[in-house]
């Protein structure tokens, strides 16, 4: 067989395919004519003017087809005829693309024995690789029509238009990416050499740099921030859907780092500051969906989100100040003329509580308002609720009287504001409560207060509920240990003993048949000393009275019962913790009254019909009530307008040494069961700053005390230690209570180096050493 004759064959036929004229060939025969061509050795030749025709084929493509369909890029020519022009030449780009395509496929398959024998046997490229290489050459890199610099030049400006708003033919689009994907540098078509890469996509990356520069300064300029990362998540998306949908996915993550860069990274620091609707405005206006999309752009580029926390916690810390200052700002002297013990005193105290308990309220409602941000907008992200809890421990620590007012809230709490509750809800105010305590830093404070209000609601059997009571008890144990709630526990046990001595107690008078007067029916609560905080209660250690002679019998009747039974101990009577229901007598009807155990002592010294009136200073001498509380009880009976059971003569606020008091017999009220309270009593819940000094210097003392302890504890393990790690040690075992003060720390290792527990090594003073 003769090479022209058969190349004639071939080449006549080849010419068809491109013409699309090849319904009447003979594939088969085709095939078998190069099959036969190169067993004669004429694979070179074949070889070779295959590709001289493919060439000529494609010349002509881009000389015919293509070369009339370059678009218009005159400046003058409008955005219409641009689009339309650009649409034109990538559809002539896709059809010459997609006709070589099909005719190189058909030339593949007639030419496979030439690939598979030739080709491989003499390391020449395939037809189809060959094919491509001259589609690239021929048409893409024309010497005289630059097809593929056009070609990256519509597409960037269909790229921009989308941008702009308006619609284009992507698919269109997509065909001559795939055909810039389909194409390489090099003949060994290495991923790193498509003509995608290394001709588009640098160009493509570059235009988007100067466009994201110049959509941030526009945003900037016109938005606000709501707007701003609305705009900027838009344009996020829309470029994830570009390069899904239009370009490469090669691309997807360099087109987001440049819209990062540009839209958060460079100005969302800046945009989260606006003044009217930035970060703040969106916490404190509840703008959850706009923080949700805040914190999802900001994580983008920086996975602890440091920006958000940082301006979340001055946020936080802001708003709790401003709480704070509700409280410090309440406090203003009497007015001129108001006494220590007035009335309008009595209502600013019980403000001054309302005030204490909505502090917490206040910074519970902003707990609420940000967990929710937190859980919704940040995704409960960890980082994000340390910062959270730093901010609240900070503000919360700064207002010196929060341990107090958090014990109070739970204090008001379980004595009346969890009635009717489920348990579930009990449930949640406690752990709220629990939540406040964990950023207390001084929780030895709030240890002192808690003992004090526990006390009072059970001794006064305030409380609602012993269950709810041990359940608080048991959380702070989990936070702190036991030795936080030892003394708590010690005093549910004794008011469990007390309730059993009672009941003995009254056994053992009818045992006896004793003659006691059976209108008084006693409940005595016997209390370990060390348990109860007498001192932070009452502010003495012991009141004196003289009790009337019913009562001092049965009380000496009690002590000798007790006394019998517990021999060695010694009983210390607090009546000022006492209270008493009376039956009283009037001429309209009879009231049972319930009074504190002063004010029953003092009505008692009336129920002599004999006695008419009693002077202050013969109150005082019959009583033997110290005089701070005499006055405020007097006051209750006789000048508090719903509680004048005694007539006070001269009426006035004061009570003074020549008052007279006499008993109301017209005293009228609409209950039958009443309760008379102590002025200031129901009120003083919050601590003056008297009792607040002393409490100071209780804690102080409590304080060192713990240091001393921790001290010697810590040097008997380790027998000799350098003073900064001694400092060290003694901070972190204390840390959990209260956080020591450096120079207490100091002045009682001083001390104990003075009492001999401790001394220095003679080499070297900054060592301490413990002495047996």
């Amino acid at each position: 067989m003769r090479f022209d004759d058969a190349w004639a064959l071939l080449s006549e036929a080849l010419q068809q395919i491109y013409e699309r004229d090849a319904s009447n060939l003979s594939f088969e025969e085709l095939y078998r004519t190069a099959y036969k061509m190169v067993l004669k050795k004429h694979g070179d030749p074949l070889y070779n003017s295959v590709n001289d025709l493919v060439k000529t084929r494609l010349q002509r493509v881009t000389t015919t087809q293509l070369k009339p369909a370059r678009p218009n890029f005159a400046p003058t020519s409008s955005a219409l005829e641009r689009r339309e022009s650009g649409n034109r030449f990538l559809a002539a780009v896709k059809q010459s693309w997609e006709d070589h395509q099909l005719c190189l496929g058909m030339i593949t398959d007639i030419l496979m024995y030439l690939d598979r024998v030739f080709c491989n046997d003499n390391k020449k490229p395939s037809i189809q690789v060959t094919g491509m290489a001259l589609f690239r050459d021929n048409v893409l890199r024309n010497r005289d029509y630059d097809i593929g610099a056009d070609l990256n030049r519509v597409i960037l400006e269909q790229i921009r238009m989308e941008r702009d708003g308006d619609v284009i033919d992507r698919a269109r689009i997509r065909s001559c990416v795939y055909m810039l994907e389909g194409l390489y540098e090099t003949l060994d078509e290495r991923e790193d050499q498509k003509l995608y890469l290394t001709k588009f996509e640098a160009e493509f990356l570059t235009a988007s740099n100067e466009f994201y520069t110049e959509e941030a300064r526009k945003l900037l300029e016109v938005c606000d921030a709501a707007t701003y990362i609305e705009r900027t998540n838009d344009r996020l998306n829309e470029e994830w859907e570009r390069t899904q949908s239009t370009i490469s996915t090669l691309t997807e993550p360099k087109i987001r780092a440049i819209v990062e860069k540009h839209l958060i990274t460079d100005n969302i620091r800046e945009v989260m500051q606006l003044e009217a609707s930035g970060l703040n405005f969106m916490v404190d206006n509840d703008r959850y969906e706009q923080l949700k999309v805040l914190y999802n752009l900001v994580w983008r580029v920086d996975n602890n989100v440091m920006e958000i926390r940082r301006m979340l916690k001055e946020r936080v810390v802001y708003l709790g100040r401003e709480i704070n200052k509700g409280v410090y700002g309440f406090r203003k002297p009497a007015a001129p003329g108001e006494g220590p013990n007035g009335e309008a005193e009595d209502k600013s105290v019980n403000a001054e509580t309302a005030m204490a308990l909505r502090w917490v309220e206040d910074v519970l409602a902003l707990k609420d308002k940000v967990d929710k941000i937190w859980e919704y907008s940040f995704s409960s992200d960890q980082g994000i609720q340390q910062t959270v809890s730093k901010s609240f421990a900070e503000f919360i620590n700064e207002n010196k009287r929060s341990p107090e007012y958090i014990s109070l809230f739970v204090d008001e709490n379980i004595k009346k504001g969890l009635k009717g509750k489920t348990e579930a809800e009990v449930d949640m105010v406690l752990d709220k409560a629990i939540v406040l305590f964990r950023y207390i830093q001084d929780k030895d404070i709030f240890e002192r207060y808690y003992k004090k209000h526990l006390s009072k609601r059970l001794i006064l059997g305030r409380s609602i509920s012993n269950d709810v009571e041990r359940a608080m008890i048991g959380k702070f144990k989990v936070e702190v240990g036991f030795s936080f709630t030892s003394k708590m526990e010690g005093m549910f046990k004794d008011m469990n003993v007390s309730q059993d001595l009672t009941t003995e107690y009254k056994k053992h008078l009818a045992n006896l048949h004793l003659d006691n007067d059976p209108t008084i029916d006693l409940d005595i609560k016997v209390l370990t000393s060390t348990f109860w905080p007498w001192s932070s209660m009452s502010g003495e250690t012991t009141h004196t009275c003289i009790y009337p002679p019913e009562l001092e019998k049965i009380r000496s009747s009690f002590q000798q019962f007790y006394l019998r039974r517990h021999n060695g101990r010694q009983l210390t009577w607090q009546p000022q913790m006492g209270t008493a229901d009376i039956r009283a007598t009037f001429k309209s009807r009879k009231y049972e009254i319930n009074v504190a155990t002063y004010a029953m002592v003092v009505l008692l010294q009336f129920n002599d019909p004999k006695v008419e009136s009693l002077s202050y200073d013969e109150i005082k001498t019959l009583t033997s009530i110290p005089e701070s509380e005499l006055v405020r009880h007097l006051q209750s009976l006789a000048v508090a307008p719903r509680s004048r059971v005694l007539v006070k003569t001269p009426m006035s606020r004061d009570v003074k040494p020549t008052d007279k008091f006499s008993f109301n017999a017209g005293f009228q009220s609409k209950q039958l069961k009443f309760k008379i309270g102590t002025v200031k009593g129901a009120g003083n819940k919050v601590e003056t700053d008297k009792e607040r000094k002393e409490t100071e210097e209780k804690v102080d003392e409590s304080r060192a005390h713990l240091i001393e302890a921790a001290v010697v504890r810590t040097m008997k393990a380790r027998k000799s230690l350098k003073h900064a790690d001694l400092m060290l040690q003694i901070t972190e075992q204390l840390s959990k209570r209260f956080m020591p003060d450096p120079s207490m720390i100091k002045k009682r290792i001083e001390s104990l180096i003075e009492r001999e527990y401790l001394e220095r090594e003679t080499a070297d003073p900054n060592t301490y050493v413990y002495l047996a």
